[in-house]
């Protein structure tokens, strides 16, 4: 039998041991074994072009050890769940982080489960500052999110490796052009205007001035976003499908609404907020309905 062979036997006989895989764990045991064989079977084709049968089964043996990944090993009942299916993502998450909601939108669009842990930014001085968080991330901030093996900060690092790796749905169009405006959009908001409303840059500000502050903020951005949405959307922030741009922007005027910014002279960013908070993935994952909400904020 044939080592991709092998493989989609160990899967079958294997796999019902393990009980019921929801539908991304079968996807990613499905992708694995697909990739894996055709893997083999390329290099299998490469290694035929030897004329020495004895070097063809030596550079055979080689780039089987090769492809084989670091991961699988067989045990004594065979492929393990743990070696071939990625553990659960782990978010580190605040109900009420605007860049956490972002993550867990894009989580909720592409139907990956994980596994929670709050991070409370105001309780005891900020569990932030903790020195395991730090040693998460340095950055001292939400949200963090451990996959496949690696932690990344950074909710829109986070949205793009997602991307990369789990492209199903689309949040960033194949036009380029498209592509650009949704990162011009996502950065306005996460890079020019949340940042100057963020828990963290209101502690600098004297109390009775920080409401003013934030509400200027985020004014000054909204005055520039509701320009670029006029000429950018359509259902959504680009276009008529749901992009990176729109997990910023419902976020975003949920802070404005917080800090009471009147939304009235932003009719394209209200209609799109409209539209979007329709949708399942951004109801679930909304800050009221968080495990760490409390109980009177809850909706």
């Amino acid at each position: 039998m044939t080592e991709s062979g092998k493989v989609r036997k160990a899967l079958a006989d294997w796999l019902p041991l393990w009980g019921p895989l929801g539908p991304q764990e079968l996807k990613r045991a499905q992708f694995w074994s697909q990739g894996t064989s055709r893997a083999s079977q390329r290099a299998r084709s490469l290694d035929l072009s030897c004329p020495d049968a004895g070097l063809r089964e030596e550079a055979w043996q080689d780039r089987k050890k090769r492809l084989t990944p670091p991961k699988l090993e067989p045990t004594q009942h065979g492929l393990t769940r743990a070696f071939i299916l990625s553990p659960q993502p782990i978010l580190y998450s605040y109900f009420r982080s605007s860049c956490s909601w972002r993550v867990r939108i894009a989580l909720a669009l592409k139907g990956i489960d994980y596994e929670t842990v709050p991070i409370n930014l105001i309780k005891d001085g900020g569990q932030q500052f903790s020195k395991d968080f730090q040693a998460l991330n340095p950055m001292k901030q939400v949200p963090a999110l451990k996959i496949d093996g690696i932690t990344i900060h950074q909710s829109l690092a986070i949205i793009e490796y997602l991307e990369e790796t789990r492209p199903t749905p689309r949040l960033l169009p194949q036009d380029p052009k498209k592509r650009a405006s949704v990162r011009m959009i996502s950065d306005l908001i996460a890079g020019g205007i949340q940042p100057l409303q963020n828990l963290s840059v209101l502690k600098q500000v004297e109390e009775k001035f920080q409401l003013t502050w934030a509400q200027n903020a985020i004014i000054s951005g909204f005055n520039a976003l509701e320009q670029i949405l006029q000429s950018t959307a359509g259902t959504y922030c680009v276009g008529d499908e749901v992009t990176m741009a729109d997990l910023c922007l419902v976020p975003q005027v949920a802070n404005a609404e917080r800090f009471k910014v009147d939304c009235t002279p932003y009719p394209t960013i209200s209609s799109i907020n409209k539209r979007l908070l329709v949708l399942e993935a951004f109801q679930v994952t909304h800050p009221c309905r968080q495990p760490d909400t409390p109980t009177e904020l809850r909706a």
